[in-house]
């Protein structure tokens, strides 16, 4: 009932986002002390990126003496039940740091303020339509997207050179028949040779399984004209999947025993020459940096490109107002603050990710190439919303179906038509469900 309110008050409001992400708050108050008190959960958790968030929160604090900030450690492990709880008992945190695929139940149960009449027009403009879009549900916008992290190849530079291929850039990647015959060439023994061209941590094989798979034309869910999401598996949805599916049990260029790993799992592996190539996050380069052995030379590449070039999709972090926050404009006003350029840029440095504002990713700060950072700033315009943004059931798609059936056909114990059946036919039950 609440989120049907809140829609149809949404749209008495204004007839489309175009128009309402150029607008200025309202809303907010005191609690009849004078002094607003907020509470800004964060999740930040690596150390640059908490002292980062501390640091801000400090500044706010010292130059806001009548909207004071309380900053809240969360934690990405536990977050969605976390803030369902805190919702349910109405002891939600006033600004909640989530992910994007992690808001459509929040969003559309109504437990998210819409942010559409609270953006400043600065913060609105800043941030590039298609990163709006991944935090829109229905009518509304409930989260202001603000890190996003590409997949890129993380490479064994020493090998690279010795094998005599053709190394990458984002203007001219390899397309996903190349990336197979490149792996290939640097799986075996000898001068710029690995035990594997590449391992794919893929103990989780969905989201990167989807959002590499974009930039063949791959998108799985379709929404038809009476709003209801159907899936589909075509031609594009088939060219990332069956790429590793082959290169680990045809090619035998892709370490079979890395399908249960997670990314960090690889990175040994990689440093001792036994992988040349790891598909990881960006945010992974830190963890290179500081764990790799004294002397290690290593690259950043872009993901291979398909048809629609180097598109992929992407979840970015987010900030959220709770809807029974009785200082929303005093919310958004802090959001803005935090997500000032030069402050973006700082809670992307201690990430080691993506900004989404345009004015932070012009920011020379990461135009640099040491550690990979140009490249990651040259794939940011071709980052889409993830397939699965606003998919309602696709948590439990993704746990119950697509999870255990990648990793089957992955290691070989299913084929091309049992995948299909289970991801499509299986899959369009489990949605059917939440769509009646």
């Amino acid at each position: 009932m609440r989120a049907r309110a809140r829609v149809r008050a949404a749209a008495a409001a204004a007839a489309a986002l175009t128009l309402l992400l150029t607008g200025c708050g309202g809303g907010g108050g005191t609690d009849g002390s004078g002094k607003i008190r907020l509470r800004f959960q964060s999740l930040a958790w690596q150390k640059e990126s908490v002292d980062a968030n501390k640091q801000l929160v400090r500044e706010w604090n010292a130059s806001h003496p009548d909207v004071q900030v309380e900053y809240v450690q969360g934690s990405w492990d536990s977050v969605h039940d976390q803030l369902l709880t805190s919702f349910e008992g109405d002891e939600a945190p006033d600004v909640i740091h989530d992910a994007s695929d992690d808001l459509a139940d929040f969003a559309y149960g109504g437990y998210l303020a819409d942010l559409r009449t609270l953006l400043p027009k600065r913060l609105a403009d800043d941030i590039p339509r298609q990163s709006w879009r991944t935090a829109t549900f229905g009518d509304g916008v409930y989260g202001v997207p603000f890190l996003q992290e590409p997949r890129v190849l993380i490479a064994n530079a020493k090998i690279l050179k010795a094998s005599g291929v053709r190394v990458p850039t984002p203007a001219k990647p390899w397309s996903w028949d190349e990336f197979r015959q490149v792996t290939r060439e640097l799986t075996g023994k000898g001068k710029g040779k690995a035990t594997y061209g590449i391992a794919w941590p893929l103990r989780e094989p969905v989201s990167v399984t989807l959002n590499l798979g974009v930039s063949s034309g791959g998108q799985l869910f379709h929404r038809g004209a009476d709003g209801k999401v159907t899936i589909r598996l075509g031609k594009g949805d088939r060219i990332m999947p069956d790429t590793v599916h082959d290169q680990v049990g045809t090619d035998h260029s892709a370490a079979p025993a890395a399908l249960g790993m997670g990314g960090s799992d690889t990175l040994p592996g990689l440093f001792g020459g036994r992988y040349a190539m790891v598909p990881l996050g960006f945010s992974y380069r830190q963890q290179v940096v500081e764990q790799a052995p004294e002397g290690f030379d290593w690259t950043v590449l872009p993901a291979p490109a398909g048809s629609d070039g180097l598109a992929q999709g992407v979840s970015p972090q987010t900030l959220s107002v709770a809807e029974s926050s009785p200082h929303k404009k005093a919310a958004v006003e802090f959001i803005d603050f935090l997500l000032r350029p030069e402050n973006m840029v700082r809670l992307a440095k201690g990430d080691w990710m993506l900004p989404t504002g345009t004015a932070a990713l012009a920011d020379p700060a990461l135009h640099t190439p040491e550690n990979g950072w140009a490249t990651g700033v040259a794939l940011a315009e071709a980052l889409r919303p993830a397939p699965a943004q606003t998919v309602r059931g696709y948590p439990e798609w993704k746990d119950k179906v697509a999870t255990p059936a990648l990793q089957e056909y992955y290691s070989g114990a299913i084929g091309q038509e049992e995948l299909k059946k289970r991801l499509v036919d299986d899959g369009n039950r489990v949605l059917a469900r939440y769509q009646r």
